[in-house]
């Protein structure tokens, strides 16, 4: 009798340990550290500056330098940005919001004119008949122009920008010592406005000019004697590029300004 053939059982054993995943895990942890970090820097830009904005898109648009664009051939901490009109107003803003919380806001309000010019902006600090800065005749600052040319000071030196000071007389001869007039008293005038302010908040480089005109730039022409012509002008300067060519967005003149080469934001200069 034939035997019969016996069955072949194969029997498979699992192992321990399971199979290998693979790196799909690093691909997804990748993704999203990828999209934590967009998300970062996406906030950060929202609270960035203008300029920084403008400095950062002109990167990605020439990442090699070769066009003369905001953002390329960038030397040290911004210094040769070349401003907009945007930017001078978002300044602008801020320096009046700062004026407005002083005490006395309503008493010096009508003195204060800034003016967006191809220069920059610029702040005219105005006297009257009435309202005075300095002491007559003298370059001692009284009390109102020092706390707000100390408010001024606090906040422009948190902005790159340079500064220029500016003094300013009427046509009234000094009628002090025979040897000192209308020039020296306009150029002191500026200066003490420069060592103040130094003192309370610009950097000690970043007044590059202190200008004495006497009465050779009057605010009224036609009115040499006018009050208003005895001012201070600080001049919130652009910023010029490392060749000294002007931006594409730097500021176009326009017309209408009050002051002889003075040119005026929207056809005339702007108080409170």
């Amino acid at each position: 009798m034939a035997t019969a053939a016996r069955p072949i059982i194969v029997v498979k054993k699992k192992g321990g340990h399971a199979g290998h995943h693979g790196g799909a895990w690093k691909v997804a942890y990748a993704d999203f550290v990828t999209a934590m970090m967009s998300l970062f820097i996406v906030l950060w830009l929202m609270n960035a500056s203008n300029a920084v904005k403008k400095a950062i898109g002109g990167y990605f648009k020439d990442p090699r330098g070769s066009a003369k664009t905001v953002g390329t051939n960038m030397v040290g901490t911004g210094q040769n940005f070349s401003l907009s009109r945007g930017d001078l107003k978002d300044i602008k803003a801020t320096l009046q919001r700062s004026i407005q919380q002083m005490s006395e806001f309503e008493k010096l309000k009508d003195q204060i004119e800034f003016t967006i010019t191809p220069e920059g902006l610029r702040i005219e600090l105005l006297e009257t008949k009435n309202g005075t800065f300095f002491d007559i005749g003298s370059d001692e600052l009284n009390q109102s122009g020092r706390d707000l040319l100390i408010t001024l000071a606090q906040q422009l030196g948190t902005f790159p920008n340079k500064i220029s000071i500016e003094g300013h007389t009427d046509s009234k001869p000094y009628s002090g010592n025979g040897d000192y007039s209308n020039w020296e008293l306009s150029a002191d005038r500026a200066n003490s406005a420069r060592r103040l302010m130094q003192q309370h908040g610009l950097r000690p480089d970043q007044v590059t000019q202190v200008r004495g005109f006497a009465d050779q730039s009057p605010r009224v022409l036609g009115h040499p004697e006018d009050p208003s012509n005895r001012r201070v002008s600080l001049i919130v300067n652009n910023f010029v590029k490392p060749d000294g060519t002007p931006d594409a967005q730097q500021i176009s003149p326009v017309t209408g300004g009050k002051a002889a080469g003075v040119e005026a934001e929207e056809g005339s200069p702007k108080q409170f």
